[in-house]
């Protein structure tokens, strides 16, 4: 029987095959599928988006049907939702999840609502025990189509929406035992509120920034990115150590159509320096984990009676000596597909792929011992003078403390690159680089380490995972942006029954003209404008009453349980059960539950 698998590889990619859209989409999703076959390491799980259709799918299992010989399709929306998995092993078990919040059918022309977005979910089984089990979760969010600060993106409420219910799906697979990976195109940069909004609800780290904590949060040219003071990083750093995937300037996509026209077959092609700035590289393809770190008793010798009194004496020891930890950390993460098409000479996708290596660890070293090494949410500031690689590992505590004044004049020159193209020098990588098998050990023994630290409380507790959530303020700020959202949608619903209304008045005033009219031609052009116009009204009215009132219903949904977890970080148990407590001191020792609705639920 084949032994269980140890390390899991993993790569998920945005393919841009849009149909009739995309330029050499064939041709280029199938060199996509070669490239699969061809990865060093072989891929166990393939994660893939914009796979739009069944022609580019089939293409791509038939490239690499012997590496990764399972694989599903998935079905939504009007024209399908573009996701796709493919396994080394068996998928026990498959479901669309379509997101309640989803664009708007009247932005025919970006598509994302007729799509139907959702999350792809796959169980892949690896093993034969009950949680040899790995839950896949791709998706591929509402895309950002409004800029701030020039415009005001509408679809940000969406966005978080969608974060906080693939931290739902997400959660569940954890609390079951499983391994959950949550992975595609979450089109937003690290650190953003939808970003935050999935990571803080869902027992899972960013495989990205495990390895690379002071990685940027965005392009050079974004705002928590200029905020960090760096200067302008260039191509090959982009890649390397700030992961990005999107609008890099290796990527022929993102070029001016002087230098596409270029490439093509039997023509010279085109080198990208190294050292060419990079300002609007950015990375919004992750790839999420559950470490899943357990502790249990190390086997321990028998021991005689009398050596029973010295193992006593040492009984008020650390708790956590003698145990072993065992989870999965991450053991290295790239970014991938950087080749280019070998006749065309374009690259293979817009966006570039992430690849990562996990490793099911066991440390037999107590946690009391091990180094402090915390998954940061906030960037370190500290670098060191070596240029980094995709193979960085967690840097050593940051003691060194710049004064602002010393900063002034760096941010400065910061700022005025960024307004002039100018280069300055790219930063520097990760801190720790590991060069020996006990570098390793330590590097994956710290990682287990900072895991089991972050889910301590549930630990401790019991076996149901809990979860701090956001500050409060933060929730306060997604309750504005949903009561905004929300005022919007609700004129759109009235103005579009005003419509249909409008319209219907028009038709019948048009086929009393008609009734009267001596005229052929009048009589003909009035038939002709009221029906194109009540045609106009009807859909408008269909669209108020079904997808506005649908919108807005799930909103009022998404509203609720905002409000219900802002209530659980600030302490609230559940007015209910508040009231409950207050006439029955006997049932304190119950356990907790929500916020309920109803008439308690305007109290808070």
């Amino acid at each position: 029987m084949e032994e269980l698998p140890t390390e899991l590889n993993i790569i998920t990619l945005n393919c841009w095959g849009l149909l009739h859209l995309s330029a050499h989409r064939a041709d280029r999703l199938t060199a996509i599928g070669r490239e699969l076959a061809a990865a060093d390491p072989p891929p166990h799980i393939v994660a893939l988006q914009e796979c739009w259709t069944q022609e580019d799918y089939r293409s791509i299992r038939r490239e690499t049907r012997f590496v990764l010989p399972f694989g599903k399709f998935y079905y939504s929306g009007v024209f399908g939702g573009g996701l796709a998995i493919l396994s080394r092993w068996p998928i026990e078990e498959s479901t669309m999840f379509k997101y309640p919040l989803n664009g708007r059918p009247t932005a025919f022309f970006r598509g994302d609502w007729f799509v139907g977005k959702g999350v792809a979910c796959a169980k892949i089984r690896y093993g034969p025990a009950d949680k040899d089990v790995v839950e896949v979760f791709n998706t591929h969010t509402h895309a950002i189509y409004e800029h701030p600060p020039n415009k005001t993106d509408s679809y940000v409420v969406h966005r978080l929406a969608q974060s906080w219910e693939m931290a739902k799906l997400v959660r569940g697979a954890a609390e079951r035992g499983h391994l959950a990976v949550a992975l595609g195109d979450f089109n937003d940069v690290p650190l953003s509120l939808s970003y935050s909004m999935l990571t803080a609800h869902a027992p899972i780290k960013d495989a990205w920034r495990v390895l690379n904590p002071d990685s940027s949060l965005g392009a050079a040219i974004h705002e928590l990115e200029r905020a960090r003071r760096r200067p302008i990083p260039t191509t090959a750093f982009n890649i390397a150590e700030n992961g990005v995937t999107s609008n890099s300037s290796y990527n022929t996509w993102t070029w001016p159509k002087s230098m596409q026209r270029a490439l093509g077959a039997g023509k010279r092609p085109v080198h990208i320096p190294p050292d060419t700035p990079d300002p609007r590289g950015k990375r919004i393809d992750y790839i999420f984990f559950s470490p899943q770190v357990s502790s249990t008793p190390n086997p321990t010798p028998r021991i005689s009676h009398d050596a029973a009194a010295a193992a006593a004496a040492r009984a008020s020891r650390d708790v956590s000596e003698g145990r072993r930890s065992k989870g999965w950390v991450v053991k290295d993460v790239r970014v991938g597909m950087l080749s280019r098409h070998p006749e065309l000479g374009c690259s293979l996708s817009d966006h570039f792929s992430v690849e990562a290596t996990l490793l099911l660890h066991t440390s037999n070293t107590s946690l009391s011992d091990l180094p402090s090494l915390p998954i940061p949410s906030e960037p370190t500031r500290r670098h060191n003078d070596n240029p980094g690689n995709a193979h960085s590992h967690p840097p050593s505590p940051d003691n060194g403390k710049n004064s602002d004044s010393d900063r002034e004049p760096h941010h400065a020159a910061s700022l005025l690159a960024l307004e002039h193209g100018t280069y300055l020098q790219s930063p520097t990588g990760s801190e720790v680089r590991v060069g020996s098998r006990l570098d390793l050990r330590q590097s994956y023994d710290a990682q287990l380490h900072a895991f089991a630290a972050a889910d301590s409380p549930a630990l401790r507790a019991s076996s149901r995972l809990r979860y701090d959530g956001l500050p409060c303020t933060t929730y306060d700020d997604v309750l504005s942006l949903i009561h905004a959202y929300a005022v919007r949608e609700r004129s759109q619903r009235r103005w579009r029954l005003a419509h249909f209304f409008i319209w219907a008045v028009v038709v019948l005033g048009c086929y009393v003209a008609v009734w009267f009219t001596r005229y052929r031609g009048i009589a003909f052009a009035f038939l002709v404008l009221s029906s194109l116009g009540f045609m106009a009204g009807a859909i408008d009215g269909l669209m108020a009453l079904l997808f506005f009132g649908a919108e807005l219903r799930a909103l009022a949904e998404f509203e609720w349980e905002i409000m219900n977890a802002k209530a659980s970080a600030s302490g609230a148990q559940g007015l209910a059960q508040q009231h409950r407590h207050s006439h029955h001191p006997q049932d304190d020792d119950d356990g907790g539950g929500g916020v309920v609705g109803g008439g308690d639920e305007k109290a808070w």
